[in-house]
């Protein structure tokens, strides 16, 4: 697979180049290249998909959130935010050749420990889940479609 496949999203536009011999992507929200990797071509094409479909504020996400967990530094990869900058939604992205397992959904789970949000989606771009965390039942329940925001 190439780092821009096809995924089964809606495609959004997504500036890129070469340099020095690298693909690079362009990152809209933090205003820098980045090395196109699998990965980083799912989280903004994720990203470009939760703000033109979804209805999220650009100036309301962030990649790359840092937290702690049991004292160890870890990452969410995007993290949606409200007006009120209270967390909304934590997005666990793996490449798309990477199967989604109950360990990546574990993953993001954990990374929601700290968040307290009460949506949870993980993607590899060709398949897509989303759930809602229930905080007073500690439940998470499957969505059929990716809540609107704004």
């Amino acid at each position: 697979m190439t780092a821009k496949t096809p995924l089964r999203l809606p495609e959004t536009s997504c500036r890129t180049r070469i340099r020095e011999g690298r693909e690079e992507i362009w990152d809209a929200i933090r205003g820098k290249w980045l090395a196109l990797t699998p990965e980083e071509w799912v989280r903004q094409q994720t990203i470009g998909y939760l703000i033109a479909h979804r209805g999220v504020d650009p100036l309301l996400v962030r990649q790359e959130q840092s937290l702690t967990l049991n004292g160890t530094a870890r990452r969410a990869d995007i993290v949606v935010y409200d007006g009120q900058a209270r967390p909304q939604m934590v997005v666990e992205c793996k490449a798309p050749q990477v199967k989604l397992t109950r360990e990546t959904l574990e993953q993001a789970v954990r990374y929601n420990l700290v968040l307290r949000v009460p949506y949870i989606l993980i993607t590899n771009g060709l398949s897509l889940y989303c759930f809602h965390f229930d905080e007073t039942q500690n439940s998470l329940t499957p969505l059929s479609e990716i809540p609107e925001f704004g």
